[in-house]
């Protein structure tokens, strides 16, 4: 009796979480979807009036709770750009709460300005259109501060668009910090990418362009989002909610935080999508100096003279190491051709954390971008050529929360990387798309264009998984959830937990774990099953290794 009424009063705090979390979606929504930044700030520019629109904003961080810019700011440093990913969520996950990228740049005393984009990209927009907007950015940093070469700071989806920008622009910026940014699309094992092999086996970039068409020209980000989800489901569909459940009385906040900005979904234009898709994904057209942004811009990454500072995960399912990179063998042979080109490169990996924490955990933020910032006069001290960052921490404190930490850079070769790949898969697959795509664009794009109109569009928006899921907790959706709300008002008042240690709690909880190792084993079968049916359709997928660490005595 005793368990059952706890598990019965958890039961109602988790529905009035989930009830909480579809409420603040739709007033979410409702007010435009601003960035959920924990900062206060100013805007600068606005693309949108450009001559060239794009839905991107330029903002400069004016205060940290009670300290304004005055207070922070340490005028001989150089400024930093954090540009946000836009990879189907809105902006503010590099600065949604003070232990973050932004908190950590004021905590260093450097001028902070932060990247945004709007929840609707203007019709018609491209790459090239955000490309120019961002050095449009960039240029007006510069300007502010004419001293410093301004730092760019990019997170994912946004380190790529960094990396074009550095490619472009000779001497706008200064060093480039990359975090989880993939830059080398066709380089990781099999068992890191089971996404790729999955748009292969679904014919490639035309289901893309069929989305956007039934979109009226605009890729919907909750899909993105869906196949994040898809990538681990024992964590993103059970291990997330069971662990709800499980501390109903302590999870709500931390829960609803993330989940403020998880379903915040944007879109994209259909041009840009396909711009993604084909030259980056399946095209890989960045690593081979292929990529033509419009007819004045081939990107190069050859041209980069910045200082790159990479940071990936062994954790992150998303970018994993090879795909963060795996450029680098690519573009210099070995170590004598990168020194020569005049380059440095760093490097950091962590051992576990996934792709979201490399932006969103406060012991990453205080630890390894902290060290990053504290290390940018010595990055572009360094000599040309390819170094790995080091974090010393004292024993007994991996996250370091004294803030104890030594930082050194290790000189390494490109071979040391350990990465190589046989590209021949991949480039059948990049052909198979190029031929789907055009039959889709010739047969099928007009009809569905035709057919699809506003309320059509936003009829199926409404109705994606993503969204319903969600909202179907709310009062306004559903009036139950009125009573659940004041039964767990009631509870939050008389609830007695039981202890940690009760015999049928930690049944409870040995139970929920092994639905989560099921739906794992689950996982890893069809991420097996589609390696199989890959390698039956277009060959073996290339094999690569992961950065050599086995050399490291602090590794081992």
């Amino acid at each position: 009796m005793p368990y059952a009424q706890d598990a019965f009063e958890r039961w109602v705090l988790f529905l009035d979480t989930l009830r909480e979390r579809a409420d603040n979606m739709i007033a979410h929504e409702r007010q435009g979807m601003p960035p959920l930044l924990d900062f206060d700030y100013e805007l600068l520019r606005d693309a949108r009036t450009f001559n060239r629109p794009a839905n991107y904003a330029l903002l400069r961080i004016t205060r940290v709770g009670e300290d304004c810019w005055d207070d922070c700011v340490d005028e001989a440093k150089p400024p930093v750009i954090i540009i946000d990913p836009r990879a189907g969520h809105g902006p503010g996950i590099g600065g949604f709460k003070r232990d973050s990228e932004v908190g950590m740049a004021m905590h260093e005393g450097h001028p902070v300005y932060f990247v945004i984009f709007f929840p609707e990209p203007v019709p018609g927009q491209t790459l090239a259109d955000v490309h120019y907007a961002l050095r449009d950015f960039v240029s007006e940093v510069a300007r502010r501060h004419p001293d410093m070469a301004p730092v760019l700071y990019g997170n994912c989806q946004a380190g790529w668009a960094a990396t074009l920008l550095a490619a472009d622009c000779e001497g706008l910026t200064g060093p480039i910090v990359l975090n989880g940014s993939p830059l080398s699309y066709w380089s990781g094992e099999a068992a890191s990418s089971p996404m790729r092999m999955m748009g292969a086996l679904t014919g490639g970039s035309w289901a893309a362009q069929m989305v956007s068409d039934l979109g009226d020209g605009r890729f919907d980000g909750a899909w993105l989002a869906q196949n994040f989800e898809s990538l681990q489901p024992e964590k993103a569909i059970w291990d997330k909610y069971a662990t709800l459940f499980a501390h109903a009385d302590t999870e709500r906040e931390r829960f609803l935080e993330f989940e403020r900005w998880w379903n915040g979904y944007y879109t994209l234009s259909r041009e840009e999508i396909l711009g993604i898709t084909q030259n980056l994904f399946i095209g890989n057209r960045l690593e081979l100096g292929e990529m033509q942004l419009d007819a004045h811009c081939t990107i190069d990454l050859r041209r980069i003279g910045n200082p790159l500072i990479i940071f990936a995960s062994e954790g992150d399912n998303i970018t994993p190491p090879e795909q963060a990179l795996g450029w680098i063998a690519k573009l210099y042979p070995d170590t004598d051709a990168l020194k020569a080109a005049g380059q440095r490169i760093v490097y950091m990996t962590h051992e576990h954390v996934g792709h979201l924490g490399i932006f969103v955990s406060g012991s990453v933020a205080r630890l390894q971008h902290r060290a990053i910032l504290e290390s940018l006069d010595e990055v572009e001290a360094l000599a040309p050529g390819l170094y790995e960052m080091v974090i010393d921490t004292p024993a007994g404190d991996p996250d370091c929360e004294t803030g104890d930490f030594t930082v050194r850079f290790e000189p390494r070769e490109v071979d040391d990387l350990g990465i190589a790949s046989d590209d021949a898969a991949l480039k059948q697959v990049a052909q198979i798309s190029r031929i789907n795509e055009a039959a889709y664009s010739a047969f099928v794009s007009p009809w569905l264009r035709a057919a699809t109109t506003p309320a059509s569009a936003e009829a199926l928006r409404a109705l994606h998984p993503m969204r319903w899921t969600r909202t179907m907790f709310s009062e306004r959706a559903n009036p139950w959830m009125a009573l659940v709300k004041s039964t767990a008002e009631t509870l939050r008042e008389t609830r007695d937990p039981l202890p940690d240690e009760h015999p049928a709690i930690l049944a409870e909880r040995a139970l929920l774990a092994r639905t989560g190792e099921s739906l794992a084993a689950w996982r890893k079968g069809r991420d097996a099953w589609i390696t199989h049916v890959f390698g039956a359709m277009f060959g073996t997928f290339p094999v690569t290794t992961a950065p050599a660490q086995a050399d490291r005595p602090e590794a081992k």
